[in-house]
């Protein structure tokens, strides 16, 4: 019988699924994560930036905290 701390079985056993609003809260983190991510892509973008640099940072940080992201 193989280690089922070395197969990694111990790891993939099936689990009891999480509670509906810690998969709520979960659909909601990635959800707002999605947005950030994408508010970053077009800023990025719109601005034409190749690099990142301590002031594209600081603009960035801005404009997700001025939408509340």
């Amino acid at each position: 019988m193989a280690n089922v701390l070395t197969t990694g079985a111990w790891l993939s056993a099936p689990t009891k699924p999480p509670p509906f609003f810690a998969r709520l809260l979960r659909a909601y983190v990635e959800s707002r994560q999605r947005r950030a991510d994408r508010a970053v892509a077009e800023y990025i973008a719109t601005h034409g930036l190749q690099q990142l640099s301590d002031d594209t940072e600081r603009q960035i940080s801005r404009l997700l905290s001025r939408t509340g992201q």
